[in-house]
């Protein structure tokens, strides 16, 4: 993948992070916006749903997530994404990362535009591998795994033109715009099924993404087809295909 190192993360990103403050020199100020990281150790998947949570298409579309491959270098950390929620709008996901302690890591935009906090979830400690997922119909996504907790990505089919956000695209005769998959869960180590805690697509919260009797530390479970084909909302027809990397538009990996 020319222009990227794909080297493994230090061990000290690993697990779910949880955000609990963004502040910005144009004077935002979020505590309530629920925003979950999940990091392997290339692979990375992020889901942020506003408070109140939103139930009209309109809403729907101020939603946020994307996932990719991270890059590490020093104390700057670079989410590549191969795909995002909301359209490409010319910018780059990266940060100047802080260390607190083990479990909380402070992040700052390089020129000091924002500040956030991340904490990690305890439970989110243990197990920690993902799959990228490639469908027959052109769309890409992942499942990564981290201690008791999960995420689940699936792309859109066709990607979107360049705008500053999905609400300026936002079209109430093109509700496919939505056809996002965002899932976050925990899986009780496979005692109960995979609960949906919070997606992108309100009816899934609640679901199950995968039945009890998928075993999260199987070895084979990220690459069995039987588990991978029924994944998402809508899986793809001929089924997901897993893949050890994203495929990512010609613009980012241009060295």
């Amino acid at each position: 993948m020319p222009g990227l190192n794909t080297s493994a993360v230090p061990p000290a990103y690993l697990g779910v992070w949880q955000r609990t403050l963004l502040t910005t020199t144009g004077g935002t100020h979020d505590t309530s916006t629920r925003v979950y990281w999940l990091q392997t150790e290339r692979l990375f998947a992020d889901l942020r749903i506003p408070l109140p949570a939103p139930d009209k298409p309109e809403a729907l579309a101020a939603q946020a997530g994307f996932a990719g491959l991270t890059e590490i270098t020093g104390d700057i950390c670079q989410w590549h994404r191969a795909i995002d929620f909301q359209p490409p709008n010319g910018g780059e996901d990266i940060g100047r990362m802080h260390f607190v302690d083990s479990e909380k890591v402070l992040e700052d935009g390089l020129d000091g535009s924002y500040h956030e906090v991340w904490e990690r979830l305890p439970e989110s400690l243990g197990r920690n591998r993902g799959t990228w997922l490639l469908g027959a119909d052109g769309r890409q996504g992942c499942l990564l795994l981290a201690g008791d907790c999960f995420l689940f990505a699936a792309g859109r089919r066709l990607p979107l033109p360049r705008a500053p956000s999905l609400v300026a695209l936002f079209d109430s005769d093109n509700l496919e715009l939505l056809d996002f998959e965002l899932s976050f869960g925990r899986h009780q180590g496979g005692v109960t099924p995979w609960r949906i805690e919070l997606s992108t697509l309100p009816a899934r919260i609640g679901a199950r993404l995968l039945p009890a009797k998928a075993d999260p530390d199987h070895p084979g479970l990220l690459h069995d087809a039987h588990w991978l084909n029924s994944l998402g909302a809508t899986p793809p027809t001929d089924g997901w295909q897993a893949c050890e990397l994203p495929l990512f538009p010609a613009e980012e990996v241009t060295p």
